[in-house]
């Protein structure tokens, strides 16, 4: 089962044709001050992700990257809208962002500095092309059973990289088997489609690693920053250990979310049903608390109140209890990994959480463009539109397109 709306036909059709068919822009937590020590942007960006307008604003104010706040992070093929904040200093340069390819869309003060989560959630405005010539009476009927019984909170493919395996990278480094790790950031030359990477990817397998460098898309900085590492000599392992720890943590994340995904799975069609023994989430506030009474609670998941949760594994994480923390305990047993495996250090310790196994969608409306199908509506902060796309256009993902999937890795001697 893949879809909450499985009884409901989809309405076909392909989106992200460019990025004018996506548009988010982020709903703030709390408003400006007006005043203050940091200095408020909303920007507009296309064809960047956070990171690399952030790496590109801090080159052009002369700033440490750290001294740039944002609440969200936005991908690159899409046009986004999100606020960053920084130093009041830096509002007499202002001008120099001109030479950038985003916009400045508003500029205010705070007294803090923009946090990471610091939005309420994200507004979407979605082009479908060429759907069916149902689409718009389909998608309201989908559309209204997400209002009814919520969204799967999934991730969805688009976390796991261009080829489908970070998170395969993020159970490698808990596995500690930093060999393989650095083979499968190059890829495997058999998911590869661009010609230069595929080939350096072979060399790399060959250890011909100058030559693997050579051959290496110029936007391939981290890659070829490991294999320079381990021509001069350096182990695996600090080799990989070399790596940007935030890019390292990303690989972690993204095994999270993997995992969280194949429990989300195990639940579907009923994400609202409780069970005894499940963490539930109050959406009000994010408090957990253990169902000891399912049929007791289930009133409140039928309102909305509540929901139950998957973990976020990691060293700390509180698990279920009974028939849904035994099924959260196997699916990191299938894999070889427990709880404190997530206890890296090197500043690479992840230490879990929990998250809803669905989530509320407001502010919905559809409107027929043509041949198109225009789709608008909000969603919570860490929730994403693809899931709504998912249960909409109920595309069957191809076997090429799948995540990698992962078993347990015997480490490597």
């Amino acid at each position: 089962m893949q879809w909450i709306s499985a009884d409901l036909p989809g309405i076909g059709g392909s989106y992200k044709q460019s990025a004018e068919d996506f548009l988010v822009e982020e709903l703030p937590l709390y408003p400006c001050r007006g005043s203050g020590e940091h200095l408020y942007l909303q920007i507009e960006k296309r064809g960047l992700t956070t990171h690399e307008a952030l790496r590109r604003i801090s080159t052009c104010l002369k700033l440490k990257e750290r001294e740039i706040g944002y609440a969200g992070l936005k991908d690159a093929q899409a046009i986004t809208r999100q606020w960053i904040s920084l130093p009041a200093h830096c509002e007499k340069n202002l001008s120099r962002l001109e030479e950038l390819p985003l916009k400045i869309l508003a500029v205010n003060r705070h007294d803090n500095k923009l946090r990471l989560g610091h939005l309420i959630g994200n507004r979407f405005r979605l082009i479908v092309r060429k759907p069916v010539a149902q689409a718009k009476q389909r998608a309201d009927q989908i559309l209204e059973r997400l209002q009814t019984g919520g969204v799967p909170n999934r991730f969805g493919e688009q976390r796991y990289g261009l080829l489908g395996n970070s998170h395969r990278l993020g159970q490698l480094l808990l596995s500690r088997d930093y060999s393989v790790f650095c083979r499968e950031l190059l890829g495997d030359p058999q998911r590869i489609v661009d010609p230069a990477w595929k080939k350096a990817a072979e060399l790399f397998r060959q250890q011909k690693f100058a030559q693997a460098a050579r051959q290496l898309p110029r936007r391939m900085h981290e890659e070829r920053r490991l294999i320079s590492l381990l021509e001069g000599g350096h182990s695996p392992e600090s080799a990989v250990l070399g790596l940007p720890k935030r890019l390292l943590r990303l690989y972690l994340s993204a095994l999270q979310s993997w995992l969280f995904d194949q429990l989300l799975l195990q639940r579907l069609p009923q994400l609202g049903q409780l069970q005894n023994g499940d963490l539930a989430m109050k959406h009000a506030n994010g408090a957990c608390f253990l169902v000891k009474d399912a049929a007791q609670e289930q009133p409140r998941a039928d309102q909305f109140e509540i929901s139950p949760t998957a973990p976020l594994f990691g060293s700390k994480v509180r698990l279920a209890e009974q028939t849904p923390g035994l099924d959260e305990r196997a699916v990191l047993q299938q894999i070889g990994l427990r709880p404190e495996s997530w206890k890296l250090g090197h500043g690479l310790t992840m230490t879990g959480g929990r998250r809803a196994l669905r989530v509320p969608i407001s502010a919905i409306s559809t409107r027929q463009l043509g041949a198109d199908l225009q789709l608008d509506f909000c969603l919570p902060r860490g929730s994403y539109a693809t899931a709504v796309l998912n249960e909409l256009m109920k595309k069957e993902t191809t076997e090429k397109n799948l995540p990698v999937k992962l078993v347990a890795t015997p480490k490597t001697p």
